[in-house]
């Protein structure tokens, strides 16, 4: 099982949502889907989930073409959107019930597939509440209960974890990795713990294109740049460290204490060590500054400040 967008591309009047954009997520793989409000992730997944047309361009689940497959299609798929309607004036476990028979589950088969739902989204103790009477994060749930009660090939989640709390979003992650094993997960978040503690693969959406689309230990290698902080005994001429090979940038951040930026991402450490050796210095402390994913997602993501 996999899904696969080919050249899709969704325009909105005058602007292009979504532009040209290609990839495949197979069976096992849980990609975060990435970018800032307005990239156009949402309009991919309402695309890929058959509740929007695409302007050209195809999405398909399983070598079916959503656009012509519609309802098989939305019977493999579980889908979380961004803004989780509910129908608030109906039970938990009336609602779940209700989801199983759209998606025509036999009775016979609800009565055993609710309650191991309801289990596996932690759900027990609100299963006989109103939705209206839930919390934000435990509708969150109910969201999710209902992207799997049919057990679907595919999940796509929008925003999952709005509304957790933090024990909540380590139960969210944990179900997460628990149901990947077979079936092509996508999500979309901008917290980027999250993506680091569970995601294989993010694919980064800017202004409607794809600008990175990698393994996570990948993109945090090769993306942006690699600072070293350095702590000397003594003050050192700011001009001699920018002079050393591979140093981009210097800035003293207090006495002695200096953050120094490299070209390309480079291992500034055996350079300041053979510094100091050949300055007779004093090194107190030197630490390599690792890259973050939300670094990395600035460095992609961020627009040129017009002048």
């Amino acid at each position: 099982m996999s899904l696969s967008t080919s050249h899709l591309t969704k325009v909105y009047d005058q602007q292009r949502a979504v532009n040209d954009i290609s990839f495949t997520v197979e069976k096992g793989e849980i990609v975060g889907f990435l970018g800032p409000n307005g990239a156009g992730k949402s309009t991919t997944m309402k695309i890929a989930t058959g509740y929007l047309p695409s302007t050209s361009g195809t999405v398909y689940v399983n070598g079916l073409d959503v656009a012509t497959h519609s309802l098989q299609v939305r019977k493999m798929i579980g889908y979380l959107p961004e803004h989780n309607p509910l129908y608030l004036d109906m039970y938990v476990h009336e609602y779940l019930h209700f989801i199983g028979r759209v998606f025509e589950i036999p009775n016979s088969n609800l009565k055993v597939r609710v309650p191991e739902i309801i289990e596996l989204c932690g759900l027990n103790r609100e299963q006989n509440k109103k939705i209206e009477a839930l919390s934000k994060g435990y509708r969150q749930r109910v969201g999710l209960a209902q992207a799997l009660i049919h057990n679907p090939e595919v999940l796509i989640l929008d925003e999952p974890t709005t509304g957790l709390d933090p024990n909540q979003i380590l139960e969210i992650r944990k179900l997460i990795k628990q149901i990947s094993a077979d079936k092509t997960v996508i999500f979309s978040t901008h917290i980027m713990q999250e993506v680091q503690a569970i995601c294989d693969r993010v694919i980064v959406i800017n202004q409607g294109e794809i600008v990175a689309d990698d393994k996570v230990n990948n993109l945090l290698k090769l993306q942006g740049k690699a600072n070293v902080v350095v702590e000397f005994e003594d003050e050192v001429s700011e001009e001699a460290l920018n002079d050393l090979n591979g140093v981009e940038k210097v800035i003293r951040l207090e006495k002695g204490l200096y953050r120094l930026t490299a070209k390309d991402g480079a291992d500034l450490r055996p350079e300041v060590f053979r510094f100091a050796s050949e300055q007779k210095l004093s090194l107190i402390g030197l630490k390599q500054e690792e890259n973050t994913l939300e670094d990395i997602f600035r460095l992609l993501t961020v627009k040129e400040e017009v002048s």
